[in-house]
């Protein structure tokens, strides 16, 4: 596979990524600082842009499939049971947004019972834009995706994202190891460590505290780039999961011995 083909996208992929294009104008827009920001319940901030992106967002997947579910981080969901349940968040990264810097980004997912099938993500700040459908293979900006072939722990990058919880247990002296023997040790975050991974120019990504909307498009690029992705015990994602370990396959076998049980 050279180049990525139209002709190989489903139906369901032509609308994520019309839904995720319409997402990077209105974020643009909004990036130079011309928008207000609350903050909600859970003292995390949302601003215009993340409101705006998901109704554009909603109003492109929905048109295509009203018969579907939505799962949103900002607007009401709907049919969370359907046998199709989308899943998105409009900006994530709205932290990063804020203070403007770059590592934001729109994840759009679908699930197609239970099983995640499709991810768009799209880091429009950076022209990166990344999908994959099962079997179908990932890629970034019309370039397949495979993931690095290096097994060795003292040679791999890993990069680090959300932590507080693994700090806070007893897996904090098991991620200790794992920092003494790579190579490398990096915090590139949010979406675009996911990026670096499927892209085989970092070997492993972990984190703590996360949920779906911030994972669910990444595992299935991820994964059909070639890596294994599940949280800290192994587990595939689901709607409940707030972990990652995401490697290739040799060093995901090594890190999970060694991480497993630490954090849910």
């Amino acid at each position: 596979m050279e180049s990525f083909s139209a002709e190989n996208a489903s139906g369901y992929l032509k609308v994520a990524l019309a839904a995720a294009d319409k997402a990077a104008k209105i974020s643009r827009d909004y990036y130079a600082g011309n928008f207000t920001v609350t903050t909600k319940a859970d003292m995390t901030p949302v601003t215009q842009a993340d409101v705006e992106c998901e109704q554009a967002i909603r109003d492109v997947i929905l048109g295509a499939y009203p018969e579907h579910g939505f799962y949103g981080e900002e607007t009401v969901r709907t049919q969370e049971d359907a046998e199709y349940l989308w899943l998105v968040d409009p900006i994530d990264g709205t932290k990063a947004f804020v203070r403007q810097y770059p590592f934001f980004s729109t994840q759009i997912a679908l699930m197609h019972g239970g099983e995640l099938i499709l991810g768009v993500s799209s880091g429009a700040m950076m022209d990166e834009l990344a999908w994959a459908e099962k079997g179908q293979g990932a890629w970034l900006n019309g370039k397949p995706l495979a993931i690095s072939r290096i097994d060795d722990p003292d040679r791999a990058a890993v990069s680090t994202g959300n932590l507080k919880s693994l700090a806070a247990s007893d897996g904090w002296s098991s991620l200790g190891k794992i920092v003494e023997r790579a190579d490398r040790i990096r915090g590139y975050g949010d979406f675009y460590h996911y990026h670096l991974l499927a892209a085989g120019k970092i070997e492993a990504v972990i984190e703590s505290d996360v949920n779906i909307l911030d994972i669910a498009a990444l595992s299935v690029i991820v994964t059909e780039a070639g890596g294994v992705f599940t949280n800290l015990n192994g587990e595939q994602p689901d709607l409940k999961i707030r972990s990652v370990l995401a490697a290739n396959p040799s060093l995901h076998r090594t890190y999970l011995r060694q991480l497993k049980g630490c954090v849910t």
